[in-house]
């Protein structure tokens, strides 16, 4: 079958600001699979540029596919886009199959087929081995029951097929790396860059995330193979920069020390790598940091998510804040750039603890600081202890972790907006942290510190003036009106297969707020009740 990948663009102002791109490795995952099956396979991205809407429409018709996989990494925040876009195929494209895929969808594939006519079918999981499952019987012409993992209409109802297995060997099926030009695509100020992952999944407990219960179960690529396909795409494809996807690479010490010996081995001089890891990892690791910098890993995030240990506690982060500021000196030591991320929201802020805050992050002295908003997707069990409150933005475009969601009693949006964007710029801009930018021995590290303070400062104010140009944020339904109830623990969302959400109230309002207007608006269900 000729089959056609499409990656909506991205509304979000991380994803515009940056004339940078990062290849879609969600899709790229699926295309592999899809190509070693027999199948012809085609990729369209529309982040670069922005490719318009039409603009993609029209190369699909072109392509003239069988079928159209849409997905996308934000996905939450791009859905309203993906589902315009789905609409724009359908009116222009005869017998076409429209498949979606991502967290978002996995999660409300209830509320999205209810929603849209024009999607046939969705993948809810992981992707790889259900896709190709579910091409073959579209391509025989079997009954679509026969396929795990997915969900479509079945007499005119939204229905969902049992789960598909969990893939246990992360190495069974390839990135389809051929589907890209790898020239379009750079970070890090200029480097050909992708993004690859270690292992998926992760074995905490956070209260805020959605890692442990889509993925199941944490696994990792085999060490020595994942080390040989980055020095491949080096020295075959010019690779400068490697963004590891994972949201916890190091969870295992003896993996990640293979690997990094590994990678070692192939001897990557001039590779960089960055990606996420934890505060108490890092300092686990104490003893094989100069591994991950011989490596070539140049910036861990580590989400400090919060400066409070009553906070900490709460949202079942797992480390504290001794062991954040540990992890921050362990990796200055190694010339290793600490990104931290703290969060806004957990609980009911005064200024006075905005004011600790701001106290308190210039005692982490990190190399850079970047904010979010805590953000309760139904699939995680924030949700469950923030439905009592209000929501304050009901387009989907703007549920990125950069958007305050939900009202806050104590201090109104405006002020922490306000608190939130002061912060950011006392603390990169204090001394020690512009001697680093301007003066840093290592100069990879100063070029990344440097690209990082041009490219914050040009988010920083392209989010001030959305702010003041956006409407006033106003009380809406409350969370559990807004999203609907789970039925069952988000851990073990992927565990039955009907029935397994509910319909989320306003929800349908939300997302007709959240198009643009034009005629896909009118295909939406507007639910008043």
């Amino acid at each position: 079958m000729r089959i056609l990948l499409l990656h909506p663009p991205h509304t979000a102002i991380g994803s515009r600001i940056p004339k940078e791109n990062l290849p879609p490795l969600g899709l790229l995952a699926i295309g592999g699979p899809l190509i070693d099956a027999g199948h012809e396979v085609k990729l369209i991205n529309g982040d670069p540029g922005p490719l318009p809407l039409p603009d993609m429409v029209r190369q699909a018709q072109c392509y003239k596919p069988d079928a159209i996989l849409i997905g996308h990494s934000g996905s939450t925040s791009a859905h309203p886009t993906a589902i315009e876009l789905a609409w724009r195929l359908k009116q222009n494209l005869d017998d076409v199959t429209l498949i979606y895929g991502g967290v978002y969808p996995t999660y409300h594939w209830e509320d999205v087929l209810g929603e849209s006519s024009n999607i046939d079918v969705i993948v809810r999981g992981e992707g790889e081995q259900t896709v190709v499952n579910l091409i073959s019987v579209l391509e025989t012409g079997k009954d679509l029951s026969s396929v795990n993992g997915i969900a479509y209409k079945k007499n005119s109802k939204p229905f969902a097929t049992p789960p598909a297995p969990m893939i246990r060997n992360l190495d069974d099926h390839r990135i389809g790396w051929e589907l890209i030009d790898f020239k379009d695509y750079s970070y890090w100020g200029g480097k050909r860059a992708v993004v690859i992952q270690f292992s998926r999944g992760c074995p905490h407990l956070c209260t805020y995330c959605g890692q442990r219960g889509f993925w199941t179960k944490w696994r990792y690529r085999d060490p020595q193979k994942l080390a040989k396909e980055i020095a491949w795409l080096h020295r075959e494809h010019g690779v400068e920069l490697v963004n590891f996807a994972d949201e916890n690479p190091t969870s295992s010490k003896r993996a990640w020390r293979a690997f990094l010996e590994a990678l070692i081995e192939e001897n990557l001089p001039e590779l960089l790598i960055i990606g996420s890891t934890r505060a108490d990892d890092i300092v686990r690791d104490a003893d094989i940091l100069h591994l991950y910098k011989k490596a070539g890993i140049l910036r861990f995030l580590m989400g400090i998510e919060n400066t409070d240990e009553n906070t900490l506690t709460a949202i079942q982060k797992g480390g504290s804040i001794s062991k954040d500021m540990h992890a921050i000196k362990l990796l200055r030591k190694h010339d290793i750039i600490s990104l931290c991320t703290w969060a806004v929201g957990f609980e009911e802020e005064t200024d006075l603890d905005f004011w600790r805050t701001y106290r308190q992050l210039l005692k982490y002295d990190p190399d850079q600081v970047m904010s979010i908003y805590a953000t309760p997707h139904r699939w995680t069990p924030f949700f469950n202890v923030s439905k009592h409150r209000k929501v304050i933005r009901d387009d989907l475009r703007k549920w990125d972790y950069k958007h305050q969601v939900l009202k806050t009693n104590k201090v109104p949006a405006w002020r922490i907006f306000l608190w939130v964007k002061i912060i950011e710029v006392l603390v990169q801009a204090r001394p020690k942290a512009l001697r680093r930018v301007l003066f840093h021995r290592d100069p990879e590290v100063r070029h990344g510190m440097r690209w990082y303070t041009r490219m914050g400062r040009r988010v920083w104010l392209s989010e001030v003036w959305e702010f003041i140009t956006d409407s006033f944020l106003k009380d809406g339904p409350i969370l559990s009106e807004y999203w609907g109830t789970m039925k069952q623990d988000p851990e073990n969302a992927l565990s039955s297969g009907r029935d397994q959400t509910t319909r989320a109230g306003k929800h349908s309002l939300a997302v007709t707020k959240a198009l643009p207007t034009n005629p896909v608006t009118k295909l939406i269900k507007v639910d008043a009740d």
